[in-house]
């Protein structure tokens, strides 16, 4: 007898029970060997007073089962309420967010009848932290982290999940023409990693000619692999020049833990009237059941619904006349998914997994620390005027015999010196100090400055130290320098 898989299951609100008692009796009906531990979340849990939408005891539930297949659910507006999707991913560490879209071209309309992409989106950093602060009356900071672990761990997952499906080619898109550290980061280790992957072949794009690219073209891309706000952007786009939002699922994996949902949100106007598309929700199931080692039911339910998609037995959603047959409910599609089990499309591709796609990737190994060297200092400074001179003259104050003002930046453009008086400028400010020739800056040094900008009234709103690892300048210089 095959081993049961027991699963943590979430209906979640709005649509989210109905297409989650669709998808579960699908999947059960082809076969599926799970056993289920449901648990509660989303808004009645955050109305009850919980702003994470999820109790203690349930996140116990998701990790001792490590499977958790969850509908959407509803985040209550204001109040303080946090993401359930970001947290999950965060405190799971799920970093890879799987998102296949592929065209069902001629039974689901779409202009690109030949795509077939996955996008493999990096899901726990980049502006994803969450990292906000006002600094000043006029601006607020976002915080991007990227981390090379983070990079690691998505570019390798996104080679080894192309050379196990027979992909012949990966794509990395990314800002590094403006964005040299962070993106620069994430393009390097892409670079590094590709290496080792002789047998496919790789690419790079910048992230807006290559979403221009892939929203006109998608059948040029194969594998794209990307920072975590691209990608969230890009999945949904590709979801939908492929057919429909409403027909992707997505995978969200990491090293013990792994979350399988639909894209689509939680859709309230349709709520309790059985007219909710399922197949988002049960394509997170397919993968869900390649995950876990039973490819052979994740096969028959994908070759079964895409069956009962060929036969036009389609939600009002994708249902178009001419093209669809019947139009149904969320309980009826699922009752012809059941009947087409153990069936195949005829003109739709039929899928055959050969095994279970669970990728067991090596642990990151950190690597030797790098020399690392203080070569200067920015103070950020809340300062009302408007003529950058004055305030020049102001921060000069600060000059010591070891270190002194380089530049001032406003919005990361260089206004002094030599600035340009048609640059507009806000209230946060800039400015770099660095040490003259032959000085060595400590952080004695920085602790001097900030001394000396409290005595004479500078408010100085946060500090950024610049650093060199292995001689080589880890900062960016001001726009214009």
């Amino acid at each position: 007898m095959k081993k049961m898989q027991r699963i943590t299951v979430a209906k979640g609100d709005g649509i989210g029970p109905e297409i989650m008692d669709a998808t579960l009796s699908i999947i059960k009906a082809a076969g599926a060997r799970i056993e289920i531990d449901e648990i509660e979340i989303g808004e009645k849990v955050y109305l009850a007073g919980n702003t994470s939408g999820i109790a203690r005891e349930s996140w116990d539930v998701i990790r001792r089962n490590k499977v958790f297949l969850k509908a959407p659910i509803t985040t209550p507006q204001g109040g303080g309420y946090k993401s359930l999707n970001v947290t999950t991913r965060k405190f799971l560490g799920l970093y890879a967010n799987i998102r296949p879209c592929i065209s069902l071209h001629p039974f689901v309309k779409t202009k690109h009848p030949q795509m077939d992409i996955v996008i493999v989106r990096e899901n726990e950093e980049d502006l994803y932290a969450g990292i906000e602060h006002q600094q000043t009356d006029e601006v607020v900071q976002c915080l991007k982290l990227i981390s090379r672990p983070g990079c690691e761990k998505i570019v390798r997952y996104a080679f080894e999940y192309a050379r196990q499906y027979g992909r012949k080619k990966v794509t990395c898109f990314t800002k590094d023409n403006i964005m040299k550290q962070t993106d620069g980061l994430f393009h390097q280790v892409f670079d590094e990693i590709a290496v080792e992957y002789p047998d496919i072949e790789h690419e790079h794009w910048i992230i807006d000619i290559g979403a221009a690219k892939m929203a006109d073209t998608p059948e040029a891309f194969d594998v794209i692999v990307m920072p975590n706000l691209y990608g969230d952007v890009l999945s949904d786009v590709a979801a939908q020049i492929a057919g429909s939002v409403g027909l992707a699922g997505s995978a969200n994996i990491g090293e013990t833990c792994a979350m399988f949902e639909a894209i689509h949100g939680s859709a309230p106007r349709r709520a309790g009237q059985n007219m909710a598309n399922p197949s988002g929700l049960l394509q997170g199931a397919i993968q869900m059941l390649t995950h876990i080692g039973q490819a052979d039911v994740a096969e028959k339910v994908q070759n079964a619904w895409l069956k009962t998609i060929e036969d036009g037995i389609h939600t009002y959603d994708i249902y178009k006349e001419g093209i669809s047959t019947q139009k149904v409910g969320t309980k009826e599609f699922a009752e012809a998914v059941i009947t087409n089990l153990g069936q195949q499309p005829a003109q739709l591709k039929a899928v055959h997994y050969a095994n279970g796609t669970t990728l067991t990737l090596p642990a990151y190994e950190r690597k030797p620390a790098k020399h690392k060297e203080l070569q200067g200092v920015d103070l950020f400074v809340h300062w009302n005027g408007k003529d950058v001179n004055e305030l020049a003259l102001l921060v000069e104050n600060l000059n010591t015999a070891d270190i002194q003002l380089n530049m001032i930046t406003n919005r990361g453009i260089k206004v002094y010196p030599d600035g340009f008086p048609e640059t507009f400028c806000t209230d946060h400010w800039r400015c770099r100090f660095k040490p003259l020739a032959g000085k060595q800056l400590t952080k004695q040094h920085i602790i001097g400055l900030l001394q000396a900008a409290e005595a004479v009234n500078i408010d100085v709103i946060k500090t950024e130290n610049l650093y060199a690892f292995d001689g080589k300048p880890a900062f960016s210089l001001g726009q214009g320098q």
